[in-house]
């Protein structure tokens, strides 16, 4: 447990550690692995995340396991890495802004997406079951840290985010 957003990112980072320590997941990536992805998004890896992959494992962990770097042969998605999940989601159709990375798929059609254009990386929301694909995506106002924390606590939903269920009551497209 968490107990508030003052927390560092050596707590964070060993808070995921006890919390994932019972699962086996691979070894850490590379650094030439985050390099390697911070060339093709064209943005630095919000340092956070970074840390993660480098210091606690190549994918697999959070609330929904996050997408691995580099295919480690563990498929935590429907994408065997990363790339292929950034490319997915870089399909005209979805219209995601260059620089906002898929990072975990929570099942349904809804993924965790993290915007590598801020340091702190401000985490978003895809959700295509509330409206449309035209608004599915939202930012959540929330860093990585604070989102790590929310989940940390117990505090994070299952499902769609209760804010963007209200939200999408007034979409002009809903089904």
């Amino acid at each position: 447990m968490v107990e508030d957003l003052s927390v560092t990112d050596d707590e964070l980072i060993l808070a995921v550690r006890e919390q994932m320590a019972s699962r086996d997941l691979p070894e850490p990536a590379l650094a030439d692995d985050v390099r390697a992805v911070e060339q093709m998004v064209g943005h630095p890896m919000p340092q956070l995340l970074r840390r993660l992959y480098l210091e606690v494992a190549n994918g697999g962990f959070g609330p929904w396991d996050v997408v691995s770097l580099t295919d480690t042969g563990d498929w935590f998605s429907d994408c065997a890495d990363i790339t292929e999940a950034y490319r997915d989601f870089a399909d005209p159709e979805k219209g995601l802004p260059p620089g906002i990375v898929a990072l975990m798929d929570r099942g349904c059609a809804m993924w965790a997406l993290i915007d590598f254009r801020t340091a702190d990386g401000q985490m978003w929301d895809w959700d295509t079951n509330l409206c449309c694909t035209e608004h599915a995506l939202a930012p959540l106002g929330q860093s990585l840290a604070e989102w790590l924390t929310d989940w940390l606590n117990g505090t994070m939903p299952d499902g769609s985010y209760p804010h963007r269920e209200v939200s999408s009551q007034d979409c002009s497209s809903r089904r």
